[in-house]
């Protein structure tokens, strides 16, 4: 039986996890570097428009205190000098509009820069006549001019620099709240990945763990199963010795009470048949009549040494079972276990046995000598039967009785259907036992056969 491997899966689950870890921590740093790049493109682009304004705005103030200046003073002769720092100004103005409008590109803005440089070149222009004024125009016209024609454009040009900057600021609260949301989506993706990353890495260790649990339970198994089939090994060994010791034991006992017996007493017939051949008195048919009956009697002593040997050496190995074949030992058998136990067997052999291999015609001749011990021993039956049927590729046996049956547990650890098991399963068998208690017990087992093929002699093809 093949089991599914573990290190494979395993694996590929801790290289997935780490790969999504590695890719998460790339995602992550990715996305994070992308949110400080534009939040500091943001405050870069927010800071530079503020500068710009900043700029516009002081050059508009010092402007505005250098007309002031200029119209204090009474001299002519420094109007060029005048005019020439106005144009500066005035050229700084142009520039700095020009990259306001490079920074700010929304259709908003654009109006709004339209309308500041609007605003300044009125403003710029309103400066022209001044610098033909003659001293006394400056001192008459002056104050009028500042309050009527220079503050409303200056405070034009101020306010509209003020919606600049007001709408730069919305513009830097929205892209900051944008930046605040990319933030936000941001971390809950980032917890997500640490999420998937954590589950990911929780089902891995439960299915190592589980997957490591199952082994160490198929080990316990495993090595409950093989302490088992040591000790039942063991028990099979002490069995074999015991029986080997029973054996010796009962072969001697046949040997001291019965051949030793009638030994002796052949022994003694022998020597009364002397004493009566040398010096009995009496007339002589009387002694001849004697010795006949020793005779007879040594006579009846041998035949039964012949009996008593033959069936020890039956019980050991029945000659007949190579002598004769499977279907001679059986019916054997079964007529001297009647003629033991007094027990009728029913015994049904079906099919051809000749070519049965001789391992396994003593497996069925040892199985159903200790199925039917066993019935004798423990089942109390009072009928029996045996079937044997051979087929060409299998033998199949069936040992019934009608007796009390037996506990499934006490089948598995009986020394006899043990050894009973160990021989079937040695010959690639089966066994199957079906019993019920006071419904007897019936005993099956199945032997495949191999073939063997035999080939034709070139004498037995030319003859056929």
């Amino acid at each position: 039986m093949r089991f599914f491997r573990t290190w494979p899966v395993a694996a590929l689950s801790l290289g997935g996890m780490l790969l999504l870890v590695i890719l998460s921590v790339q995602v992550a740093s990715s996305r994070a570097q992308e949110i400080y790049t534009q939040l500091d493109q943001l405050n870069l682009h927010h800071r530079n428009v503020e500068t710009k304004l900043r700029e516009l705005r002081s050059d508009v103030h010092l402007s505005g205190i250098f007309m002031r200046d200029y119209l204090l003073d009474t001299e002519r002769a420094h109007a060029s000098e005048y005019r020439e720092r106005l144009t500066e100004f005035r050229r700084n103005n142009v520039a700095i509009v020009a990259e306001l409008r490079a920074l700010m590109s929304a259709q908003s803005d654009s109006e709004r820069l339209a309308r500041l440089d609007e605003r300044l070149d009125d403003y710029w222009e309103a400066f022209d006549p001044l610098f033909d004024w003659t001293p006394a125009e400056k001192v008459i016209l002056s104050s009028g001019f500042l309050r009527q024609q220079v503050l409303p454009r200056r405070e034009a040009v101020l306010g509209i620099a003020s919606e600049i900057e007001a709408l730069n600021n919305a513009n830097h609260a929205i892209q900051r709240a944008e930046v605040a949301r990319q933030y936000t989506a941001f971390r809950s993706d980032l917890h997500k990945l640490l999420w998937g990353s954590l589950l990911l890495g929780l089902v891995v260790a439960l299915t190592a763990v589980i997957r490591l649990r199952i082994l160490e339970r198929r080990s316990d198994d495993q090595r409950t199963v093989a302490q088992e089939a040591e000790e039942h090994m063991r028990q099979l060994s002490q069995q074999l010795v015991a029986t080997q010791e029973e054996e010796r034991k009962n072969l001697s006992r046949e040997l001291h009470d019965h051949v030793g017996q009638v030994l002796t007493a052949l022994r003694m017939e022998l020597g009364r048949i002397d004493r009566l051949r040398v010096g009995a008195p009496g007339p002589r048919d009387l002694t001849d009549g004697r010795i006949g009956e020793a005779v007879a009697e040594c006579r009846q002593l041998v035949d039964n040494m012949v009996h008593t040997v033959r069936d020890l050496a039956l019980g050991l190995r029945p000659s007949m079972l190579d002598d004769f074949g499977l279907q001679a030992a059986l019916e054997w058998h079964v007529r001297d276990f009647e003629r033991r136990y007094g027990v009728p067997v029913e015994l049904t052999l079906d099919g051809h046995f000749e070519r049965v291999p001789e391992q396994h015609r003593t497996c069925i001749y040892r199985v159903v000598q200790e199925a039917l011990t066993n019935c004798i021993r423990h089942a109390r039956a009072t009928k029996l039967s045996v079937a044997v049927t051979g087929r060409q590729d299998s033998l199949a046996v069936s040992v019934s009785d009608d007796g009390v049956g037996m506990r499934s547990e006490r089948g598995s650890s009986g020394f006899g259907l043990r050894g009973i098991e160990e021989r079937v399963r040695e010959l690639h068998g089966t066994l199957v036992i079906q019993t019920a208690p006071e419904s007897g017990t019936t005993l099956t087992i199945d032997l495949p056969i191999p073939r063997v093929r035999t080939e034709e002699t070139p004498r037995a093809r030319a003859a056929g």
